[in-house]
């Protein structure tokens, strides 16, 4: 055998002097072989270091592959980082492998993977939908049985579980919290694209808590940002209005992170913030960040069982689950006006 290449079906059978269908036998447990027979192919297969081709087997006889195919739109980003261990430590133990690719938020580029995945043979598909993306495709494949769960955000054009984060109320929350605190000017900074279902829940939860304090949405306080430099142009932005913000909302924490690095830059310590989705370190900021926090380990672990729940024979009706948030108070979101006008 070629020390370049893998070694194969019939290189095992060769080492042990057999046919490959009786090495397929013995691997697949699916015919007749002496202890004797199964000894020599089993020991050929450590010595050689021969892999099954899974994927193969699987379609020839029928079977799911026994992997779940995750969509992500980013890889980069810890949220969803945190979501997808949380979905591999629940599956760990049904013997399940996670395996996963991003879309970068293009529904084409959605579509190829979860075509991808649906040639595996999967056992389960998990996506995090992008903007624009039809997920009717999918019906053919949900009606024959397969758990389809949308995470993060509802799909499109398929009846499935979905499982999604309290974005609206977590929003409200942490501008109330914010009004609470003597702030009338608000600034909100969200993802784009603004027809996002995160960007508009959270956008709904922002105005909802105006609304309430009776103060008037102002669309010049409403920005966008879909990267860290576009947050920290925004937030420039904001600050060089005629009448300018005392505070800010941070609709996510790739936003966040644009926006306090802005305020550092420029040395703006009388800019209160909250930001929805917690950051690495905010402990460690000055001061520290205030938050309304996701939790990515319910979310992917709940998306995990439902999965699961499906695949053991759950038939009931598709549901859309949803998690709690929670308001950190560290110390960026409780600075009040008038404390901020006599720094």
């Amino acid at each position: 055998m070629a020390a370049n290449r893998r070694p194969t079906l019939a290189d095992v059978a060769r080492e042990v002097g057999v046919s490959a269908k009786t090495v397929s036998r013995v691997l697949n447990e699916d015919g007749p072989a002496s202890a004797q027979t199964r000894e020599q192919v089993l020991a050929a297969v450590a010595k050689l270091g021969f892999q099954p081709n899974l994927m193969a087997r699987n379609i020839r006889v029928g079977g799911p592959d026994t992997t779940i195919g995750l969509v992500i739109p980013d890889l980069g980003n810890p949220f969803f980082g945190a979501v997808a261990r949380s979905i591999e430590d629940t599956v760990r133990d049904r013997g399940l492998t996670l395996l996963m690719g991003s879309s970068a938020d293009d529904p084409d580029r959605e579509r190829a993977l979860t075509d991808k995945f649906l040639a595996r043979r999967i056992s389960i598909l998990m996506v995090v939908p992008s903007v624009g993306a039809d997920h009717s495709h999918l019906k053919t494949h949900r009606a024959g049985g397969l758990p389809v769960v949308f995470i993060d955000r509802p799909g499109v054009g398929l009846a499935t579980d979905s499982v999604v984060s309290s974005n609206r109320t977590g929003a409200h929350d942490g501008v109330a919290h914010l009004i609470a605190h003597g702030h009338r000017r608000i600034g909100f900074v969200g993802d784009l694209p603004t027809k996002l279902y995160t960007r508009r829940e959270r956008l709904a939860g922002y105005r909802a808590a105006l609304r309430e304090a009776g103060l008037p949405h102002d669309r010049a306080l409403v920005s966008n940002a879909h990267d860290q430099h576009g947050a920290s142009a925004a937030t420039s932005q904001l600050l060089g209005l005629e009448d300018p913000p005392t505070a800010l909302f941070a609709g996510n924490n790739i936003v966040a992170l644009g926006i306090v690095t802005e305020l550092a830059r420029i040395q703006r310590k009388d800019v209160a913030v909250v930001a929805f989705d917690d950051v690495a370190l905010a402990e460690a900021l000055e001061p520290a960040l205030t938050v309304v926090a996701q939790d990515a380990e319910e979310i992917g672990r709940t998306a995990a069982t439902t999965a699961l729940a499906r695949l053991d024979g759950d038939r009931a009706r598709a549901r859309t689950i949803t998690v709690p948030t929670r308001l950190i108070v560290r110390g960026s979101g409780e600075r009040s006006p008038a404390v901020l006008q006599g720094s």
